[in-house]
């Protein structure tokens, strides 16, 4: 359970940083702020996803509460105005939020009157319940609800223009044909709340104002103990609308459940095992993952990443082998599709498919199935066959040294690839070292699963190349990219981690680890070294200026599983702590490694991890505020340091 009080909830700029994530296992979600106040204009009670989450258009976007005792009349809400008004501040009656098995609650201390609000949403429906209700008053209190509906693009904004379609429903309203919002007796109303304003978009350098339609009210009169109801849904308008009560006992006996067949044993554990579950989704052709919320959908290089903390620490073995099978199914010139967002599959990694293959290893290991590995034989050999001969891209193994080398002017094709004006902010062509080492690793495992000597012997060869060709002068840790337009880079970066973390890594001495340790902060790894010339230590402004940053110094949680693994492999993390030579390695889970990330977990995406923080100290997170990758590094670590080293 996360906790806040009044110091924290009271504070607006406290409280209105620390944002809250309900799901539907679809894509959708609610989401907003501990203050209440929407700071994206991604935040609202019923976001609706096209299937995985790759699109999705904002509804229901807050309800404002009003409670009225006697002659006194409290506003519970709180809202920002483009004029930078805050106008009602109700914030500032909040005695307590909780995060209690995923249900965000809220206490308004009012006196001699308590009202408390909760939300969680279906799973498996685009549906959200609200649930108010009196603790304490010593006579009946009014409570009226004001629904803010819209309907637009979630990454957009809708301004007045006429006046929307509200049509009566049973028990409520329908807006637009899009969704129903059924509550206690509504009462017809209309009005545009104009400049209603999101502070995080203004942050971003984005449009930060829009209109909302103020839709009637609904009202309640309710003694000490009575609740009031408000239930959102999109699909089909005559399909029965389930109960907000409902919802919430469904959401924390779904949380329960969740944790139990993770194995969680520890709040820290349940807490991320939930936090990974947010971003399974169920689409047409079965399951899969969101990148991260509030702005990513499906990504295969995300999911793929993912794919061992999110489903097979989490004990979903059925989902993890319909996820394989799903993916294998759209393998094309040996690549893995990347996003269908656009409508179509796209084609623009160059690891997305290795990072398959260790998946469909992971996966192997963790469950002995002999027949999906066998499903899964024919992808595989397209992916590690197309890469030796070359496919899009300019991917392709060197016949000179068996490495790989991928890119082509103006894409960029690794997981750093934030382009500006077209061209690539972190220029990569060449032989990058991480997809080298996932291309050897690929082989290797491939090799193994399938009984292909050649697969073998070419892991062989491209490892021995590997060591020959990365290694930097004195042994200092490995080049980023070797092979690239301006010859190789000896930028100091993360990424050579992933040839000491891998499975069948190529270099299993502490170099790497330790030309890392600079990089590392209580948040993650940084994206590049504070000393280089091209470092950015803040990842914020505007799209131009987080882009430059994005990976030129800004903290990457998920970067925290390859540097745990490396440096349990090699032993760095005892010569750390200066333990005699030939100690068994530990976990360095227990040296406070993980620290600042379960800290995190209460900070800002609540319950979760984000996608990056500030190069610089504080290491102030940006991005996603729910990120999956992060997530499942920070649980994969955590479970598999509590079982024996692999060598």
């Amino acid at each position: 359970m996360i906790t806040f009080g009044r110091q924290i909830c009271g504070d607006l700029e406290a409280a209105s940083t620390r944002e809250w994530l309900v799901t539907d296992g679809l894509g959708g979600y609610a989401m907003g702020t501990v203050s209440g106040l929407r700071t994206r204009r991604y935040h609202g009670l019923l976001v609706v996803a096209a299937s995985g989450g790759g699109a999705r258009q904002l509804g229901l976007a807050a309800l404002e509460p009003v409670v009225r005792i006697g002659d006194r009349v409290v506003r519970l809400g709180t809202d920002e105005w483009a004029g930078g008004t805050v106008d009602p501040a109700g914030h500032v009656h909040l005695a307590e939020f909780r995060l209690d098995e995923g249900v965000p609650c809220w206490r308004w201390d009012l006196g001699d009157v308590v009202v408390q609000r909760e939300i969680a949403m279906a799973h498996g429906r685009a549906a959200v319940g609200v649930v108010f209700t009196v603790l304490r008053a010593p006579r009946p209190i009014t409570l009226e609800l004001t629904p803010l509906c819209t309907w637009r693009d979630a990454h957009g904004e809708r301004t007045a223009a006429g006046d929307p379609r509200v049509t009566p429903a049973a028990g409520g309203f329908a807006f637009e044909d899009a969704y129903r919002v059924t509550g206690p007796d509504w009462r017809p109303g209309g009005d545009w709340y104009r400049g209603v304003y999101a502070r995080e978009e203004a942050a971003r350098g984005l449009n930060a104002a829009e209109d909302l339609w103020a839709a009637g009210h609904f009202t309640a009169e309710l003694e000490a103990g009575g609740t009031a109801e408000v239930t959102a849904a999109a699909g089909p308008l005559d399909r029965a609308v389930p109960t907000a009560a409902g919802l919430v006992v469904a959401a924390r006996k779904r949380a329960r459940k969740v944790a139990r067949q993770a194995g969680a044993s520890d709040p820290v554990g349940r807490q991320l095992a939930l936090a990974a579950d947010q971003f399974v989704v169920d689409t047409p052709t079965g399951p899969s993952a969101v990148a991260g919320y509030p702005w990513f959908g499906e990504w295969s290089r995300d999911l793929m990443t993912s794919f061992e903390g999110l489903f097979l620490s989490t004990n979903r073995l059925d989902d993890a082998r319909a996820v394989l099978l799903r993916a294998g199914a759209t393998v094309s010139e040996g690549m893995l599709a990347n996003t269908a967002d656009t409508g179509t599959l796209e084609y623009n990694t160059a690891d997305a498919a290795l990072w398959f293959v260790h998946a469909i290893g992971r996966y192997a290991a963790a469950t002995g199935d002999p027949d999906t590995v066998n499903a899964l034989a024919g992808p595989m050999r397209e992916i590690l066959t197309r890469h030796r001969d070359g496919t899009r891209y300019g991917i392709a193994a060197d016949p000179a040294d068996g490495l790989l080398t991928q890119g082509k002017p103006g894409f960029a094709l690794t997981w750093m690839d934030a382009r500006v004006d077209g061209r690539p902010v972190t220029e990569r062509q060449g032989k990058a070292v991480e997809i080298n080492a996932l291309w050897i690793s690929a082989l290797a495992t491939a090799g193994e699963l399938l009984g292909d000597r050649e697969f073998a012997a070419a892991a062989d060869r491209a490892a021995a190349s590997f060591r020959r060709r990365f290694v930097r002068p004195g042994g200092a840790g490995l080049y980023d990219v070797v092979d690239g337009p301006a010859g190789d880079d000896p930028a100091v970066r993360p990424n050579q981690l992933l040839a000491v973390s891998l499975p069948h890594a190529p270099i299993r001495d502490a170099a790497p680890v330790e030309a890392c340790r600079p990089l590392l902060t209580s948040l993650g790894l940084r994206s590049l070294a504070a000393s280089d010339p091209a470092y950015k230590g803040v990842h914020r402004g505007g799209p131009y200026e987080r882009d430059h940053a994005y990976h030129q110094g800004t903290v990457w949680p998920w970067l925290i599983g390859p540097f745990a693994d490396a440096a349990r492999r090699t032993g760095a993390e005892q010569q750390s702590r200066s333990e005699p030579a030939g100690s068994p390695p530990t976990s360095s889970v227990s040296d406070g490694l993980l620290d600042g990330l379960e800290l995190h977990l209460g900070e800002w995406g609540l319950g979760s991890v984000s996608e990056t923080a500030d190069g610089d100290a504080p290491h102030a997170a940006t991005g996603c505020p729910f990120q999956a990758w992060s997530v499942a590094e920070v649980l994969r670590v955590r479970q598999s340091f509590a079982a024996p080293a692999r060598g």
